[in-house]
């Protein structure tokens, strides 16, 4: 069968989060089968677990937050991508902040901490969601459009297209493909990292936010052109990250995807509103495993190699 997978021992991450300036440390332990991703906020006076769920999203606002009443985890989506990317299933993530910290601004960091500890199959079935129908939610007409939309597909496919109307953005690639059959997550969309514009910094700032961030954490841009000494990873890494980011928001769902997603100018709250749609449609979907690695699709067999 293809199995669950896990850690095979725990590792920890020191950083600070991105918007809340707040130093964090981060402990990512081995969890029972069935268990899915929970997040434990270990600083409070009695540590509450919040797993990971489509349901559990409470604020999309330049991040996914996730909470259980009052207790909140900010910016899951860098370490819920680099969870999709290698496929791990069960996963307990402590906490000593509301915010997961941004370290490099990509998932890079998160493979690499994943991968130093170890990833190791389970006595359980992976479950898969299978998208039987398109699913699909627009907002704005016209200039303003943005939409998202998963599709059937034997595999997990993911293309986005971006729009912003920035010299150095439009300067790079505007649209990526990325198939889980054919490239390798860790080297093809884990590096993209988080950007931002010294326009919109000051204003962040003045609303509490942003706080964390940086030149060694962010790719950061002017009116014209992109500040960073070292310039770009990738050719593309606007919409890498992009991808990235969609990898994350979408495996909120608490299961792998069999699907097509496409997006044009999506972003955190409408991945969100994606899949509450698709969850709102029972014939949309079903829970399916694979009694054999060949019956899988591509990609997903293999425990993916360090890059």
């Amino acid at each position: 069968m293809l199995a669950q997978r896990t850690l095979k021992t725990l590792t920890k991450a020191v950083g600070v989060g991105l918007h809340s300036g707040q130093r964090v440390e981060l402990t990512l332990r081995p969890a029972a089968p069935d268990t899915g991703i929970v997040f434990r906020r270990v600083d409070l006076p009695e540590p509450v677990d919040i797993p990971v769920k489509a349901e559990s999203v409470t604020d999309t606002r330049l991040a996914s937050t996730i909470s259980v009443g009052q207790a909140k985890v900010h910016t899951v989506e860098h370490l819920m991508s680099a969870c999709a990317g290698l496929g791990i299933d069960n996963l307990y993530v402590d906490i000593t902040a509301e915010e997961v910290p941004i370290l490099d601004g990509s998932a890079s960091s998160f493979v690499y901490l994943l991968q130093s500890a170890g990833v190791i199959e389970q006595k359980a079935p992976k479950r898969f969601i299978r998208v039987l129908k398109p699913v699909q939610v627009r907002e704005g007409e016209g200039q303003n459009i943005k939409w998202a939309r998963l599709d059937p597909y034997h595999g997990y496919k993911l293309s986005f297209e971006i729009e912003f109307h920035h010299p150095a953005v439009d300067s790079t690639g505007q649209q990526v493909v990325f198939d889980m059959s054919e490239g390798v997550y860790a080297r093809d969309i884990a590096r993209a990292r988080t950007f931002g514009f010294t326009k919109d910094v000051e204003m962040m700032r003045a609303n509490g936010l942003a706080l964390g961030g940086g030149l060694d954490n962010a790719i950061v841009m002017d009116d014209y052109k992109v500040l960073n000494a070292d310039g770009l990873r990738y050719d593309d890494e606007f919409v890498k990250h992009k991808i990235l980011d969609a990898m994350g928001d979408l495996y909120i769902v608490g299961h792998p995807l069999l699907a097509a997603y496409s997006a044009f100018r999506s972003g955190h709250a409408m991945n969100n509103q994606l899949l509450r749609a698709l969850l709102a449609q029972p014939d949309a979907y079903d829970i399916v495993t694979f009694d054999s690695a060949s019956q899988a699709p591509r990609g997903f067999a293999a425990l993916q190699p360090a890059w």
